[in-house]
């Protein structure tokens, strides 16, 4: 019988779940290590990423340092003698001498198409550039960001109204599931393939700043903006001195040219807030205002009229 690799995982939010369920059920999985606990809502509570929380339910040892360099963490990693060590969404870039040490080397899952969206937001970009398809990858670490060579894709089509956050949902489990496959082939050599950085693009880490919305973008591009910035940091645009936060759009006419400026709110209904792009027409249909809920279009418009002629942005 053979026996199982000895893995460490290192991961931190949910999108990092479905791979360690996997080392959980198919290896003999060693130490789990993720970031530490960080305050959150309103409260500012410590709370544990998600991660953590399954470590528990699993029952195996968590550690939690504040950096992965140093003789210190490398020592403690080195002392588990892992086969392999799997990162998914882990946040912390590994150096040279930590992807030297495990015996068949340290694994990514990775939310794109490599070479495609190298970085720390793939999959807001992917649905910001208007994307139609997106993916994931399993590669094995190099030095740089995302560059190794890659073992196995999967194709996944990105849904016509599906938000950065729901994609990611589902790029996880398609993630999980190929690196399933490679860690069953890996023992019996199977090698990766070079990527070609001539195809490569970047998918740099998100600001507030990036949520902005450009009015002046055709509507397609305008609800493409929204649905990847959601969850965070979720699309807004400025109402007098407020920034709104725009949860969810609709496409209400995608190639006319208006008289009226980009931003100018066209018309508001139960249906939601019709706004004129650069081309076409853009629907806000679940906003929120500056420290209050957010609301689907019907509560907006109960509560809030916008006039005809309001510029937004």
């Amino acid at each position: 019988m053979t026996s199982k690799l000895r893995t460490i995982f290192m991961g931190t939010p949910e999108f990092a779940v479905p791979s360690l369920r996997v080392l959980a059920d198919a290896t003999e999985l060693r130490l789990i290590v993720t970031q530490p606990d960080r305050p959150s809502g309103r409260g500012r509570r410590l709370e544990p990423p998600p991660v953590k929380r399954i470590a528990a339910e699993l029952g195996v040892d968590v550690f939690q340092p504040e950096t992965v360099k140093g003789q210190a963490f490398r020592a403690r990693i080195a002392a588990l003698a892992p086969d392999v060590v799997v990162t998914a969404a882990f946040g912390r870039i590994l150096g040279r001498r930590l992807l030297d040490l495990p015996r068949l080397g340290c694994l990514n899952v990775h939310a794109s198409l490599l070479p495609a969206y190298r970085g720390a937001a793939p999959v807001a970009w992917a649905i910001r550039n208007g994307e139609e398809v997106s993916g994931v990858s399993v590669m094995r670490m190099d030095v740089g960001l995302d560059t190794g060579p890659v073992y196995l894709t999967e194709r996944v089509p990105i849904l016509a109204e599906e938000t950065a956050g729901e994609l990611t949902v589902r790029l996880a489990r398609a993630g999980a599931e190929i690196l399933a496959r490679v860690l069953s082939d890996l023992p019996s050599g199977l090698l990766p393939m070079p990527q070609d950085d001539a195809l490569a693009s970047e998918a740099p880490p998100l600001t507030k700043e990036e949520g902005r919305i450009d009015w002046s973008r055709n509507a397609r591009a305008v609800h493409a903006h929204v649905r990847g910035m959601h969850p965070w940091p979720c699309a807004t645009t400025t109402l007098g001195d407020d920034v709104v936060k725009v949860h969810r759009s609709a496409i209400v006419d995608e190639g006319g040219i208006f008289s009226a400026r980009p931003g100018v709110v066209l018309a508001q209904t139960r249906a939601g807030v019709d706004v004129a792009c650069g081309e076409g027409v853009v629907r806000l249909v679940e906003l929120q205002m500056p420290g209050k809920k957010r609301l689907g279009a019907p509560a907006f418009h109960a509560g809030m009229r916008l006039e005809r002629g309001v510029v937004l942005g």
